[in-house]
């Protein structure tokens, strides 16, 4: 069991390097980071699909079977995303493009989907964080090709950046701390991974406040945009011209 569970991370890891090096082949006038980051744009809608056909088809159900034996499906999606985190935590750590953070965050994703798989158990929770840590994962991407094609000052570039800031509220945050209340009051899990569970859950609220810093520096931004654009079109209307100093 063991053994067929390493080679499945092990394909796995290979199969996201390999379309790594696909990405940066056919991208060669762009940057690693850009075929690194179509990598993981690849992962997170692949990962929101598989888990969301966990949690709300296939089952059981998160919020009341925490902790319950891991189905084969579970199985394959845990080992088809601990093989994603190995390979971006070390793209991270060798280009050092992330701070402190980003490596708890995929660090920990990495024990937790190796606890889950080593225990036989737990899959279901793992599975439902899964979902909800990748489930902004597409936007965050999104953002970032916005920026890099000068195209984020845009509508478009408010419209994802508002879906990201309220995904990650409503789900990481409010859906999350009803996942960590029924992880937390079953008995069924392991000590252990309810530990893992709080820790991810505060790795959340630290991204959390960055986002809410960056969503109300970007609020006010646009007000004071919005304000001198008023001004300037009621003096025009007024005045005939803009006022000038």
């Amino acid at each position: 069991m063991a053994l067929a569970l390493c080679l499945q991370v092990l394909c796995s890891l290979g199969g996201w390097l390999s379309l790594y090096v696909s990405f940066c082949h056919l991208n060669k006038h762009r940057s690693y980071e850009w075929s690194c980051r179509l990598v993981t744009f690849t992962h997170g809608v692949l990962s929101i699909g598989f888990s969301a056909y966990i949690g709300f088809i296939d089952g059981p159900w998160p919020f009341t079977h925490p902790g319950s034996p891991n189905t084969p499906l579970q199985v394959h999606v845990l080992c088809l995303t601990l093989g994603y985190f190995i390979f971006d935590l070390g793209w991270c750590i060798y280009f050092q493009s992330e701070g402190a953070l980003m490596l708890a965050h995929h660090t920990l994703s990495i024990l937790g989907i190796i606890l889950a798989l080593v225990l036989g158990e737990s899959g279901t929770e793992v599975n439902a964080v899964l979902f909800g840590s990748e489930i902004t994962n597409p936007l965050l991407q999104m953002r970032w090709f916005l920026r890099e094609t000068g195209r984020y000052h845009s509508f478009t570039g408010d419209v994802v950046d508002f879906l990201f800031v309220a995904l990650f509220t409503g789900v990481r945050i409010g859906v999350g701390a009803r996942l960590l209340f029924c992880e937390m009051v079953s008995p069924k899990p392991k000590w252990f991974v309810k530990v893992g569970g709080v820790a991810m859950y505060g790795v959340s609220w630290c991204f959390m406040f960055s986002i809410w810093r960056f969503a109300w520096r970007k609020s006010i931004k646009k007000y004071h945009a919005w304000r001198s654009r008023r001004n300037e079109e009621w003096q025009l209307k007024h005045n005939g011209h803009l006022k000038t100093h």
